[in-house]
């Protein structure tokens, strides 16, 4: 049965997001919602924001990895907008009280040459598409108490979406395999997360395959100049004011974040 209240939902969120104030999980009173519950949320909410504004200039995958894709019960990740408004660049300072719960996660991004629209897009395809690849960090968060979310909660919260920190140095994907790309994040110089791109549903480049079938549903491609998040390549690390993160990738370089009042 269609969920009946989106609009109050995606306003709820809407206000969350302004006031940085958390909700309650929408599944604590309907624990039979779910993806497609989420994504009428979802849409609603774009609605809302580009209203104000704000424009999409990507999109991010969530759920890429096997670990959390069990811990959700779902057996495929999930997506949200990349909003121009959430874009930093290498070495910017992050204002801690922009979000409410805020996690940071190490990814690679890739930088879209031409358009992909699926449905049936190969993931030879998607690499045919890509301009580059390039280091990046997502800090997530969300607008639900004590990150107490279920799939539908996530995906209506604009899968998790917070920010994006993007390197300007993009690097072609000929003679790239980015499941190779290794990386280490630190923590005001202290190691707190390694990881590798296979991580991102065993092919970063997948991610991207996937994204555009799935959009594809929705009469939405992906567009030339479009950042795509693949995905965590390790547990998000809770962040907070006076930390300095740095992300050092394997051929793509290293990015870095200052995170103040």
């Amino acid at each position: 049965m269609p969920i009946e209240d989106v609009q109050d939902k995606a306003r709820a969120l809407y206000e969350a997001r302004r006031t940085r104030v958390p909700i309650e999980p929408f599944t604590d009173a309907d624990p039979s919602l779910g993806m497609a519950d989420g994504y009428a949320v979802q849409s609603a909410l774009v609605r809302m924001i580009l209203d104000d504004g704000d424009t999409v200039v990507g999109y991010k995958a969530g759920l890429t990895s096997k670990p959390m894709q069990t811990m959700l019960g779902v057996g495929q990740p999930d997506y949200g907008p990349v909003l121009g408004s959430t874009i930093y660049r290498d070495g910017d300072e992050i204002s801690a009280g922009r979000f409410i719960a805020p996690k940071l996660e190490a990814e690679i991004v890739f930088v879209m040459g031409s358009s992909l629209r699926g449905p049936g897009v190969t993931v030879e395809q998607a690499r045919a598409a890509v301009s580059g690849i390039a280091a990046s960090m997502e800090i997530v968060d969300s607008r639900f108490v004590d990150w107490r979310i279920k799939l539908c909660d996530t995906v209506a919260d604009l899968a998790s979406n917070g920010a994006v920190v993007l390197s300007e140095r993009v690097v072609p994907i000929d003679d790239l395999d980015p499941r190779l790309i290794g990386m280490v994040l630190s923590r005001d110089g202290e190691l707190v997360a390694t990881g590798a791109g296979a991580a991102a549903l065993g092919d970063p480049a997948a991610v991207v395959a996937w994204l555009a079938n799935t959009l594809a549903d929705d009469g939405v491609g992906l567009e030339a100049g479009h950042v795509v998040m693949t995905g965590a390549l390790h547990a998000a690390v809770p962040m907070q004011a006076g930390e300095t993160y740095l992300a050092e990738f394997d051929r793509l370089g290293s990015i870095s974040a200052h995170i103040v009042d």
